[in-house]
């Protein structure tokens, strides 16, 4: 199998589905003729069983095989804002990380991604509907939980000097008003655009005024 096979096949299993602009976006990106090469591999994979796809909705959704969730599930349009999400990170710099629906164990908070881009550590929450302010608080008591276990200082990626509590970024069109809490920092941007808006006048606040809390990323 081809090296750009397996690694579609790593993206589907990855991210549950993908359509084909998704696969595209990530695996044939620069070619002349992206559009009638996707299409001639993907017929390949699905002829060979390593891929299946719905093909009673447009764009066709495309999935591991064995698929991972269920054709039809509601969940295949949250999925797809995931997808979505990363493909805007690649706008700015690849994430060295990106982990779909990490789980941390009872109590703690179900995360939409896990990921390290620009040398720092993030959580990412995806919104879809907008939720009562009981579900948001619940939300953010489960990152407070987590963060009051240590548990995530344990964690293969974090630094041997100093441990980092992720950020959270909230991609959502409303804005709550979450509690307060020293360790757990959760920023509500409508995409990744304007959360390196908001970081950048951090970082430039901060110069004016160490008292100011930084968001600690590359932003260059």
């Amino acid at each position: 199998m081809r090296k750009r096979d397996l690694n579609i096949l790593v993206d589907l299993t990855r991210f549950r589905c993908m359509t084909r602009d998704d696969i595209i976006a990530l695996q044939f990106k620069g070619l002349r003729n992206p559009i009638t090469c996707c299409n001639t591999v993907l017929k390949r994979l699905r002829r060979d069983g390593q891929i299946e796809v719905n093909t009673s909705q447009q764009p066709y959704i495309y999935f591991p095989s064995p698929a991972l969730i269920k054709k039809d599930s509601a969940k295949t349009p949250h999925f797809l804002k995931i997808i979505n999400f990363y493909k805007s990170l690649g706008n700015f710099s690849e994430p060295e990380s990106f982990i779909v629906e990490p789980k941390y164990g009872k109590g703690y908070m179900e995360p939409d991604a896990f990921m390290i881009w620009k040398r720092a550590p993030f959580f990412v929450e995806i919104q879809r509907s907008v939720y009562s302010e009981k579900v948001m608080n619940e939300k953010f008591m489960r990152y407070v939980t987590h963060y009051m276990s240590n548990e995530w200082k344990q964690e293969s990626w974090q630094p041997a000097d100093k441990k980092v509590f992720p950020k959270i970024i909230l991609i959502t069109d409303t804005r709550y008003n979450l509690p307060r809490h020293s360790g757990v920092h959760f920023f509500q941007v409508q995409d990744i655009k304007q959360f390196l808006v908001f970081a950048t006048k951090t970082r430039e606040q901060k110069a004016d005024s160490p008292n100011i809390n930084e968001i600690k990323i590359n932003i260059g």
